[in-house]
């Protein structure tokens, strides 16, 4: 099965991934999915974009509660949370 594959990859699970990607709007909240995506999922260790560095420093503070929401909406244990800032939001920004 598919699972088996993606299990014998060290991937994670169909359930896993259509946890993280297909409910994180309702595991995080509308104003958070506004601005925060989840672009991989590799081990324990899920990796979100967000559209401003400012979204960045929110997103450490907000980290425990995205990792229990993805637990309880989602069954999904997510033991890390890394933060990207989108490379077109750094344009013409004082962060570069």
């Amino acid at each position: 099965s598919l699972d088996g594959v993606v299990r014998s990859l060290r991937g994670p699970s169909r359930r896993e991934v259509g946890g993280v990607f297909g409910r994180w709007d309702e595991a995080v909240g509308e104003q958070v999915a506004q601005h925060v995506r989840p672009l991989k999922l590799d081990g324990g260790t899920l990796t979100v974009e967000v559209d401003d560095p400012a979204w960045a420093t929110q997103v450490k503070f907000l980290t425990a509660t995205i990792i229990e929401r993805l637990r309880t909406v989602a069954g999904v244990d997510i033991a890390e949370l890394a933060v990207r800032v989108d490379p077109r939001a750094l344009r013409g920004s004082k962060y570069r």
